[in-house]
């Protein structure tokens, strides 16, 4: 089992426990685990610390050691990435991600939360299927009713926009439909304003079997 795994774990046997929302059985663990090793990790960054040291010149526990005891260090997430740029000449893409990975080593922020708290599911997968035609049925009341199937849904962009938002159940989805010349289309899901990983494992399935019926329907 992996440590996030293991995390995870950990708090919903807590809110089984207790009764708390993900979010304040998750608060609770990561404080205990600081307060018994301030210097453990409670979760993955993204990029393994040989590509972050070569890529900034610092490794991760470097990089905690400097944002621990930073002035910005409470100040969330726009704050600590500016201050990366400007004291220490990260450039920008870099200091988003090693911001990110600080969060996930801290314990501010799981695998696809955001900076807000929330989480986000993403899919993307080339099918076989008229673009168009899609795109009409996502606009349409009953064409969305006929892709999913009891399921309230609202749209909630403007028909033009490129990335058409769909109100699901939970969150909201983006999707993006990108025809190629074979008669193909790669599809793109961001479901936002997810509440856990619990809801982000399921739409994550929800969405890879949606496109799965979709392709060559």
């Amino acid at each position: 089992m992996t440590t996030n795994e293991s995390f995870k774990k950990r708090v919903r046997a807590r809110m089984a426990e207790t009764g708390e929302r993900y979010g304040a059985a998750r608060r609770v663990l990561v404080q205990q685990a600081a307060s018994r090793d301030p210097h453990a990790w409670v979760s993955q960054p993204d990029f393994s610390d040989e590509r972050v040291r070569d890529a900034t010149g610092r490794g991760w526990d470097d990089w905690r050691e400097l944002i621990d005891a930073s002035p910005v260090a409470g100040d969330g997430h726009t704050a600590v990435a500016a201050w990366l740029v400007d004291e220490h000449d990260v450039d920008g893409w870099w200091a988003q991600a090693v911001t990110v990975g600080w969060e996930r080593i801290t314990g501010r922020r799981l695998p696809n939360q955001m900076a807000d708290g929330t989480f986000t599911a993403g899919r993307s997968a080339t099918i076989t299927a008229d673009a168009s035609a899609l795109r009409e049925l996502l606009l349409d009341d009953d064409g969305r009713a006929d892709l999913f199937p009891g399921m309230a849904t609202t749209l909630r962009s403007r028909p033009t926009s490129k990335s058409l938002r769909v109100g699901m159940p939970d969150g909201t989805a983006g999707i993006v439909l990108a025809p190629k010349d074979d008669g193909r289309v790669t599809v793109t899901v961001a479901h936002t304003r997810l509440s856990s990983p619990e809801e982000v494992a399921h739409w994550k399935a929800f969405w890879g079997e949606w496109l799965g019926a979709l392709d060559g329907a």
